[in-house]
């Protein structure tokens, strides 16, 4: 058997463990994902082919193991300013709402990858505050979060190459809040990176620790979970929003079944939501 051979029973005992894991739904037609997201872990623990490694994963006895696998299933591109809209609102619309408070203004961009999302908000915020310094007395306090560690280191690091880079960033962006480290990367900036913190968070698990949000950007993450625990997710970030705190969530992501929860704006482009008082 090759490296890349696996048969259903494989495969559906796997699909049924990640998603206890992590939430994340397959479907019936998703081996070719597990193939390239899994194949370079045979040779990194050793292994003799996939069937073997998705059987010690359901088996759970490995957490470096069940770590890189949940690390690699869960790493989804990304880029900068995604969608554009929510960022322009967020500047437009949003932050003349929290000018003038004398407590940190919280915001939490959930499942953020590899951190172009949080960083997109920050200089987002950035811009804003240089066209109206001493907006926020408070100051801001940005956390990203993510299932991944992998990501979450290279988030903290700030150090992007040139092919992210050129995904949704400009080049007056690029310029103004990038520096060069000297090895073809760049990194964030210092003001940037300042403003953004990172820790580890399953959505599937409590979030309470986090403590209480102004805005909550979960974006793009939704489309992957069942209608069960999308509707789980939604509830608790409620539960952690202040009374008319900001949901956004990808163009795509349906909020069905919780309008005791939340209330829709509609933005030409894009929409919002807030928290029911």
């Amino acid at each position: 058997m090759s490296s890349n051979d696996f048969d259903a029973s494989n495969y559906l005992e796997f699909c049924n463990y990640l998603e206890r894991q992590c939430g994340i739904v397959l479907g019936a037609n998703k081996q070719y994902l597990v193939r390239s997201r899994l194949a370079p872990l045979v040779a990194r623990f050793s292994l003799e082919n996939l069937a073997s490694l998705l059987t010690k994963f359901t088996r759970g006895m490995d957490r470096q193991l069940n770590a890189a696998v949940v690390d690699a299933m869960t790493t989804n591109e990304t880029l900068w300013f995604r969608d554009t809209y929510p960022f322009e609102i967020l500047k437009n619309k949003l932050l003349d709402n929290f000018t003038g408070k004398r407590v940190p203004i919280r915001i939490w961009s959930a499942a953020c990858s590899s951190g172009q999302e949080p960083y997109s908000i920050a200089m987002t915020i950035h811009e804003y505050m240089q066209n109206k310094p001493g907006a926020f007395p408070g100051g801001i306090q940005i956390i990203g979060t993510d299932i991944s560690s992998d990501m979450l280191e290279r988030c903290k690091k700030a150090e992007y190459n040139n092919l992210s880079l050129g995904r949704g960033l400009s080049a007056e962006r690029r310029t103004k809040f990038f520096e060069d480290v000297g090895n073809g990367d760049m990194r964030v900036i210092k003001p940037v990176r300042d403003m953004v913190s990172f820790k580890p968070i399953n959505l599937l698990e409590s979030y309470t620790s986090l403590g209480k949000f102004d805005l909550v950007f979960c974006r793009n993450v939704l489309i992957y979970f069942s209608a069960e625990i999308k509707t789980r997710i939604l509830q608790q970030i409620a539960a952690g929003l202040q009374p008319g705190g900001i949901l956004m969530v990808g163009a795509s992501e349906s909020m069905s079944g919780l309008s005791d929860k939340y209330t829709l704006h509609r933005c030409s482009p894009g929409m919002y939501y807030s928290k029911k008082q």
